[in-house]
């Protein structure tokens, strides 16, 4: 099982991952694929359940913004280290509409040399690969303690600094 950090903690993850065809829990949290929230989406709100939604990294989340804003989690996918634009995504969902809950990152990328810069672009949990040490990833964000960028994260970039 996947371990997951949240808010920079190891975390238990109260959300259950649903593949398409599987059945709503009783309660608590579920992340359904975009594909299932844009077919159920009435029955899924009146569930009573925590509902999540899991996007695929082509996706364009603006076009999506407004049946995601009241999400209490965005699941974002890194299917490849090649592939930045869930990066891009999470900035988007961050910066210009100021989402202010959970957004994780999902899938083969997520490992600890990307997890700062996970962070740094919005994301605020990780489900880990299974090869990956939690102990470990949670050190990746205290690798760098100056950014040249400005992020979705509080950290000052090296110029403004400079400037003060």
């Amino acid at each position: 099982m996947s371990a997951l950090i949240r808010n920079r903690q190891i975390d238990t993850d109260d959300y259950r991952s649903l593949a398409d065809d599987d059945a709503l829990p009783a309660s608590g949290g579920a992340i359904v694929s975009l594909a299932r929230w844009q077919a159920e989406q009435a029955a899924l709100e009146a569930s009573g359940l925590r509902i999540g939604v899991r996007i695929p990294n082509t996706a364009d989340v603006a076009a999506l913004w407004p049946t995601l804003s009241a999400r209490p989690l965005i699941a974002l996918e890194f299917p490849a280290f090649g592939d930045g634009r869930a990066y891009s995504q999470a900035r988007v969902l961050r910066d210009r509409y100021g989402y202010p809950h959970e957004i994780r990152a999902t899938g083969a990328a997520v490992v600890r040399d990307q997890i700062h810069s996970m962070y740094r672009s919005g994301i605020n949990s990780f489900v880990l690969r299974d090869d990956q040490d939690p102990a470990k990833c949670l050190a990746a964000f205290a690798d760098f303690d100056l950014a040249y960028q400005p992020g979705a994260d509080a950290q000052t970039p090296i110029v403004r600094r400079l400037r003060a």
